[in-house]
């Protein structure tokens, strides 16, 4: 998702990913039911994968579009508390662009940060784990309260 140049002048995430993963068992308990992987976090940037499941298909043999409106959603998450330091972010807009079906499989979102502030904004790419074009692009906006001193 960036460069290197980008990578080693990024400062260090504000979380882990064991850390998010503490976060969503302690004040997230929902997001259990989407079986969502945490698989990397870094500043600003944070990669989820949906795992392939029956449960998460439609019509058509295709995964349906609210499971993946929920991994782009838990990705920026993660992104916006990778960046922000601030768990209470909440999300302000998200809209999402269907590009096409998403096969039955493993689905990966790849998150990261535009701009960071009181209004955050990010977009997320969803991709087929086996490989191929994009499925999904989302831009999404994030309610950052202000740190409590």
């Amino acid at each position: 998702m960036s460069n290197h140049a980008d990578l080693a002048d990024a400062p260090a995430a504000h979380i882990t990913p064991d850390g998010f993963r503490d976060l969503l068992t302690r004040l997230h308990p929902f997001a259990a039911a989407l079986g969502i992987e945490v698989q990397d976090i870094s500043y600003g940037q944070a990669t989820l994968r949906l795992p392939p499941n029956p449960a998460n298909q439609r019509l058509g043999g295709i995964v349906a579009g609210p499971m993946l409106m929920g991994l782009a959603d838990l990705a920026l998450y993660a992104a916006v508390v990778s960046a922000t330091g601030v768990p209470e972010a909440v999300t302000a807009s998200l809209t999402i662009n269907f590009l096409r079906g998403a096969p039955v499989g493993g689905i990966i979102a790849n998150a990261r940060i535009l701009k960071t502030g009181r209004m955050t904004a990010g977009e997320v790419l969803l991709l087929p784990e086996a490989g191929g074009e994009p499925v999904a692009q989302v831009i999404s906006t994030w309610s950052v309260p202000r740190k409590k001193p």
